[in-house]
């Protein structure tokens, strides 16, 4: 065989393991940065639905004080971002978002609490309706960012 002729091989298949090198290499970055887009995307909306889970709760637990008659129409946003959380969530989230469900309506039923009545179950050191949702929350999102 020609010398020219194997130096022009040699030259040619470098460059073709050169370009599919290359190519390989931008087609698993594009594919990481992707990943890392879609893991921010997803942390983004779940943050988002708990931040308007959290608001929506306190909203109507507060009003569960005031009042013992529940406009149940209005509730349904509640409702809503419970089942969303069905959708995104894991179970623990779903029980603990149910769980505040619960105490809301239960409160209703309840007689009205005075400002006094607040003081003392706060200074009894009664927990935070949506201190078991929230840190099920954040070990979640913790979770989800060492991905």
């Amino acid at each position: 065989m020609n010398p020219a002729y194997i130096s022009a091989f040699a030259a040619l298949a470098g460059s073709v393991i050169g370009g599919l090198v290359s190519l390989a290499a931008s087609w698993l970055t594009q594919r990481v940065q992707f990943r890392a887009q879609l893991l921010a995307q997803d942390l983004s909306r779940r943050e988002e639905l708990y931040n308007d889970f959290i608001e929506e709760a306190s909203k109507w637990y507060v009003d569960a004080f005031e009042h013992d008659k529940a406009e149940i129409s209005k509730l349904v946003k509640l409702y809503a971002l419970v089942s969303r959380m069905r959708i995104l969530s894991s179970p623990k989230i779903v029980e603990n978002a149910d769980r505040v469900m619960r105490l809301i309506i239960e409160t209703y039923l309840e007689p009205n609490k005075s400002l006094r009545d607040l003081q003392e179950i706060m200074n009894n050191d009664v927990t935070d309706p949506l201190r078991d949702f929230s840190n099920a929350c954040r070990e979640e999102l913790q979770g989800r960012r060492s991905l």
